[in-house]
């Protein structure tokens, strides 16, 4: 899809304010509802837009240890991969897995829990009893310098 200056700022737009009416978003674009509503409903059937959703306050839900995990798998087969990354996607305190290179690790995990005790019963019980992970390294968060969600778009 060939994207157009209101495409662009349509989506840079839909990024910082989800919530934000039709009417509000044609008037600050410079369009009129109905063609700002079908541009919308484009770019969501083009795929471009993936859906809309809540920002939750971590640490008023009690969530306030943030961890980078790397993680070496003992084999590098499509099997051991394709079990790791299910057992992980089905862990509500997984915000984010990567598979990644240049590193000794396979994997970085990104994942949130209340405090030490919890991450230590997530890595013990969970994480490290996955077949085929052979190493663990941990990193805490102490301060979060940058964190968004929204795409440059080009």
């Amino acid at each position: 899809m060939e994207l157009d200056r209101y495409d662009r700022q349509l989506l840079a737009l839909l990024q910082q304010e989800g919530r934000i009416s039709n009417q509000e978003l044609a008037e600050r674009i410079g369009l009129s509802p109905s063609p700002c509503l079908r541009r919308v409903r484009a770019l969501e059937e083009a795929g471009l837009i993936t859906g809309y959703h809540a920002e939750l306050d971590a640490k008023k839900l009690g969530l306030t240890l943030l961890a980078l995990i790397h993680i070496s798998m003992d084999r590098h087969t499509p099997e051991r991969f394709a079990n790791f990354e299910a057992r992980v996607s089905a862990l509500p305190e997984v915000l984010e897995c990567l598979l990644i290179t240049g590193q000794d690790a396979d994997y970085q995990l990104k994942v949130i829990v209340r405090d030490m005790d919890a991450y230590q019963a997530l890595l013990l019980e969970q994480i490290t009893r996955i077949e085929g992970v052979s190493g663990v390294h941990s990193s805490f968060v102490m301060r979060r310098v940058v964190d968004k969600s929204a795409l440059p778009i080009p």
